[in-house]
């Protein structure tokens, strides 16, 4: 690939290059936390946010869940939590790793996901293909999560480049508005093929 190479793909993570949420996971944790999993999915929903843009510890955020829950926040509870939600988000699809990895014979490819940090570094552990990128940007790691402009700033800054440069590709809308407001081209991912027709369209021809 040309060093000079300006053109920039920047993936979401979960929905896009890794699967959602395991099936079954929040109804486990309900279990754990012996509490019922509408209950819980709303505890642990409502105090994400903070947790992804590093502003709560891991330990932190799971005292909140269970706080709220009314549930004592031991911590081999917290512990038991904390690694099943990680393993939760641990899949990939496969495929599209193989596709992310091919562009770089095309372009530059970088990541930017909303993810805690502690799974973040879960992540990078199980993941060594994340190496390969250009660069990686966890909301956990930069302090500032998905839609807010500073995380598409930051990919900017550290990729040292303009905002005309990207093609953000994401499964949530919010996401893509939010990155075209600040400047980037955006796709709403809905599969691989629909992706690889909008990337060769918007990449320049070699």
């Amino acid at each position: 690939m040309s060093a000079d190479r300006r053109s920039i793909v920047l993936f979401d993570l979960f929905g896009v290059i890794a699967r959602h949420q395991r099936p079954g996971a929040l109804e486990k944790m309900a279990a754990l936390a012996r509490v019922s999993p509408d209950a819980f999915t709303r505890a642990y929903w409502a105090h994400r946010p903070p947790y992804d843009a590093g502003r709560l510890t891991a330990s932190a955020y799971w005292r909140d869940v269970l706080r709220t829950l009314s549930r004592p926040a031991d911590a081999d509870t917290v512990e038991e939590l904390r690694l099943t939600d990680i393993d939760s988000w641990s899949r990939v699809d496969e495929s599209m790793v193989s596709y992310v990895l091919g562009l770089r014979e095309r372009a530059r490819v970088a990541l930017l996901s909303n993810i805690p940090a502690d799974h973040a570094d879960a992540f990078l552990a199980a993941q060594p293909w994340l190496n390969d990128l250009d660069h990686v940007a966890f909301s956990g790691r930069i302090g500032t999560a998905k839609p807010d402009p500073a995380a598409f700033q930051h990919c900017v800054v550290a990729l040292r480049s303009a905002p005309a440069d990207f093609l953000f590709v994401d499964d949530r809308e919010e996401n893509v508005r939010a990155a075209q407001a600040a400047g980037l081209s955006g796709h709403v991912f809905r599969g691989q093929g629909a992706l690889a027709k909008v990337v060769d369209t918007w990449l320049p021809a070699l």
